[in-house]
């Protein structure tokens, strides 16, 4: 099994920023890469950011391409969001998620992909 923690998420002014953190712990070396998702309310769980452990190779959702970057720090088995420029529309509950298996673009853009989840942190941006 795998955990993972959250922490960073809080209340944002537009135009500002915030990093997000996502702790991992367990048998994390059955993961291949870790995901960031958003949840609005009302709104279906959509994919924001990837990355993968060995190869770093990094993906992006058209909404935040040039505004967050992802990274990740092996060492610590710990990966992180950036987030830049932020505008109302990214509020939400962000979720961090890990998933075994080869990981390409159109398997980690999918919820359903992943095999653990953390508990979410909140993102507020106001306007």
């Amino acid at each position: 099994q795998v955990q993972l923690v959250e922490s960073g998420g809080g209340l944002v002014q537009a135009g500002g920023s915030l990093r997000l953190s996502c702790a991992a712990s367990g048998r994390t070396f059955s993961t291949t890469a870790m995901g960031w998702f958003r949840q609005a309310p009302g709104k279906e769980r959509e994919f924001v950011s990837a990355i993968t452990w060995s190869g770093g190779n990094i993906y992006y959702a058209d909404s935040v391409k040039g505004r967050f970057t992802i990274s990740r720090d092996n060492a610590k088995n710990t990966v992180y969001l950036q987030m830049n420029s932020v505008k109302a529309e990214d509020t939400g509950v962000y979720y961090c998620a890990g998933r075994r298996g080869y990981s390409d673009y159109e398997r980690v853009r999918r919820w359903i992909a992943y095999d653990y989840w953390g508990q979410g942190t909140q993102v507020t941006v106001s306007s």
